[in-house]
């Protein structure tokens, strides 16, 4: 992006293009508040008088807020005098408006990362959390230490995306004494004559007391200046120090003093340094580590004697770590920030580690570089969250779309084998190959079954389930899964409460849990399976999940198998991962138990060890009792009433060809008269004639074009009478509004036998026949 820097000196000549003058007392009030806003700098220091000073800024702020908001013209006549860099920016950081000040500290390379660069060690890191702080508050101030000393970085929300930023030195900042007391860097302040007048802690810290002349620092006839590096007493020692010495009003000076090399290659610790709260390491520009801070050592577990190479201590650049900091040394690379995984935390923990060359006395060649660590471990942890579950939902969603598509070619596929299955008699030779593919196309059914088990998208019956006597129904399934090599053992807490789920499901995945337990024990072993009532007391956060309060109905699967590694563990429920052997495994067993388990409302953790066995737990919501009504009995059936002939009008819409013919043959083959329509928008014209009679719609769901609710709900304005049969590949739950809206329609989940459309349709026309509410 290419953004046209406005100079605030054309701001008088604008043309009518440019945005309107300032005229009248908005004018006059703006620069009242600026002249306050500036006297309050000038004249007013100290703890009280600075906050009314800090304040006043915002006011500065407000103002040329509403000058910004009057007119481009009026805020490039405020800035253009303003002795700190001021510029305008929109949301990416591209300039907008700049003024003198600011062009001359950063050049023809005019931007805020420029000048902040030249300013601090991580300047994107400020702008990004300056920027979006004032884009929630409408402004952000911060004082940092830069590179010739404190300076305050500011910024204010103009609106429609444009921010003013500004940068205040000590002086224009109000930095008084309290603030620079904060300070980790040793400072003073000093008058004309060398007197002190003020130093910070950390200097009180590595002098042992408090100086009052510069002579006490510096020693008699030496006159500090920025770059001198120079040795200062440290209580019984001296250390070397590297000075920054900045001019004020009235002859005086601000001067920071921070660690400088020795010339042989050692450093003598600044008090200051090693207790400053940021982890700070200088490297050598071979990758030897020269000196590390308190902190640093504290993060990285070095001991300060040591001198390891920065690719012992850090790795996962993608290149070698000794050629990033020689690059920087050379001044061949900026240096910029990288996140790096510790070595000495075994690979478990993040940093971001920040470089930064240590410029020579005008030396040329290499220099040392300076490394800014931050704790990225959190930081990273999230990253790999948030990239498992963006990678799981898309696993889903591709999961769902291949079970679609498939349902569409096992409906197919089935249909038309039941079509041939009813010209052939059980003795005849092509009978039991037909049966064949039958079977087979069923056992596709329940592979693709799996697939929307695990994007959670297959259609569910919840029920009441008292989990001890359905896992005694179950047991002897389970007996004669796992074998004669294994001993199966059942545990129940006599506490258990109920839980809502479908058996059928739930029943699988348990299945699955201890046919997984089985293939870990080739030689044979114990499989317990054991339930516990749990109570919650407050969110509970384990692993990636965090667990609601309240009461839970635990199932666990143990077995004294093989176990999972640490590195497999985070993917073991993922679709088509498996641990097994190639042709052992499909991969979908676990990601089936993830997918019913969560759209049960509940929850799945594993712990395993290696040579140790694994442990699966199933955490189901237990139902309370004031929720039995889910399970109250069915409304008493209806009196007897005359039924309508079995016979009907089919209107029949599905865009699927071979789908659309099995299912139209079928209709036909039980007498109904069946209407054809590849589209929603062929039916509604079908619908078009007033002496048209249909008893029934079956349609598909999705579609090009209309889908199947949307059709339907046009067309139910006028016949409000007719029946509606919904069919998808995809789950119930995509109709949940829809069927709400429509009590009098079904649905019939893809793929279906010719059995399960016949036996639908029909009860459809059997149905009383009663107009339906039309959604609005």
């Amino acid at each position: 992006m290419v953004a046209q820097v406005l100079d605030p000196t054309d701001g008088d000549d604008a043309g009518p293009h440019r945005a309107g003058r300032l005229r009248g007392w908005p004018v006059a009030l703006c620069l009242v508040l600026l002249a306050t806003a500036g006297a309050s700098v000038l004249f007013w220091r100290g703890d009280g008088p600075a906050a009314v000073s800090v304040a006043l800024g915002g006011v500065l702020l407000a103002a040329l807020s509403l000058l910004y908001g009057t007119g481009g013209v009026g805020l490039g006549a405020l800035i253009r005098h303003d002795p700190c860099p001021a510029l305008i920016t929109d949301r990416l950081g591209a300039v907008l408006m700049a003024n003198p000040a600011a062009r001359r500290l950063a050049g023809d390379k005019l931007s805020v990362a420029r000048i902040l660069r030249d300013q601090l060690a991580d300047p994107g890191a400020l702008f990004r959390r300056l920027q979006s702080r004032a884009q929630a508050d409408g402004s952000a101030r911060e004082i940092v230490a830069g590179a010739s000393g404190p300076v305050a970085v500011g910024v204010h929300r103009l609106g429609r995306g444009r921010f003013l930023w500004r940068l205040d030195g000590p002086e224009e900042a109000g930095l008084g004494s309290r603030a620079a007391e904060s300070l980790g860097l040793p400072m003073l302040t000093a008058n004309s004559q060398g007197i002190v007048l003020f130093a910070n802690a950390a200097l009180r810290r590595l002098l042992g007391h408090r100086p009052r002349r510069m002579e006490d620092v510096f020693g008699a006839g030496v006159v500090p200046v920025t770059g001198m590096v120079t040795a200062i007493p440290a209580g019984s020692q001296r250390a070397l120090v590297r000075v920054t010495a900045i001019a004020g009003a009235g002859g005086r000076q601000e001067i920071y003093l921070s660690p400088a090399a020795q010339a042989d290659g050692g450093t003598r610790a600044l008090t200051g340094f090693d207790d400053l709260p940021v982890p700070l390491m200088r490297f050598s520009a071979e990758g030897r580590l020269v000196a590390a801070n308190r902190a640093a050592r504290a993060l990285t577990g070095e001991d300060a004697g040591e001198a390891p190479r920065i690719q012992d201590l850090f790795d996962g650049l993608g290149r070698p770590l000794r050629d990033w900091l020689a690059d920087v040394a050379t001044g061949q690379h900026p240096g910029g920030a990288e996140v790096l995984q510790l070595l000495s935390a075994g690979g478990e923990a993040f940093v971001q580690v920040t470089l930064r060359r240590i410029a020579g006395d005008g030396a040329q060649g290499p220099s040392d570089v300076l490394a800014i660590l931050q704790d990225a471990t959190t930081l990273k942890r999230m990253e790999a969250q948030y990239v498992q579950s963006q990678k799981m939902q898309a696993i889903g969603q591709l999961a769902g779309g291949i079970a679609h598509d498939f349902n569409n070619l096992l409906t197919a596929i089935s249909g038309h084998c039941d079509l041939l299955l009813l010209r052939r008699r059980a003795g005849e030779a092509d009978h039991a190959d037909l049966t064949q593919i039958s079977q087979n196309a069923n056992r596709a059914a329940a592979l693709v079954a799996q697939l929307l088990a695990f994007s959670r998208k297959q259609t569910m019956k919840p029920e009441r389930i008292d989990l001890p006597e359905a896992l005694a129904d179950l047991t002897h399934l389970l007996n004669r899964l796992v074998g004669e090599k294994i001993d199966l053992r059942l545990q129940h807490d006599p506490a258990l409460g109920a839980v809502r789920a479908d058996r059928r499901q739930l029943e699988q995945a348990i299945m699955n849990l201890v046919v997984n337990a089985r293939d870990a024990m080739p030689e044979g072993g114990l499989i317990r399976i054991e339930t516990q009532d749990i109570r919650i007391d407050r969110d509970t956060q384990r692993g990636r999940a965090t667990v609601p309060a309240g009461r839970y109905a635990a199932i666990r699967v143990r077995d004294e198998g093989t176990g999972i590694p640490e590195d497999r563990r985070d993917k073991i429920f993922e679709p088509f991962f498996t641990t097994k052997r190639p042709g052992e495994g499909t991969g979908l067993g676990l990601s089936m138990v993830y997918g019913i388990v969560k759209q049960s409302g509940g929850f799945v953790f594993v712990d395993s060890r290696l040579g140790q066995g694994s442990c699966f737990e199933i955490l189901l919501p237990v139902q309370e009792a004031a929720d039995r009504p889910l399970d109250a009995p069915a409304a008493p059936a209806a009196p007897d009433r005359p039924a309508r002939l079995s016979e009907g009008v089919i209107l029949l819409v599905e865009d699927e060809p071979p789908v659309r013919a099995f299912a139209a043959r079928a209709l036909r083959l039980r007498g109904h008269s069946v209407l054809e329509a590849d589209t929603a928008e062929e039916a509604l014209r079908i619908l078009q004639d007033p002496a048209l009679q249909v008893d029934v719609f079956v349609t598909d769901v999705v579609m090009p074009g209309l889908d199947g609710p949307s059709w339907v709900s046009e067309a139910l304005k006028t016949r409000p009478e007719v029946r509606v049969v919904f069919v998808s590949g995809y789950a119930e739950d995509c109709l949940a509004d829809v069927q709400d809206r429509l009590p009098g329609s079904v649905f019939l989940p893809k793929p279906f036998s010719l059995v399960d459309l016949t036996q639908t349709v029909q009860r459809q026309l059997e149905a009383e026949a009663q107009p339906q509410p039309v959604p609005a």
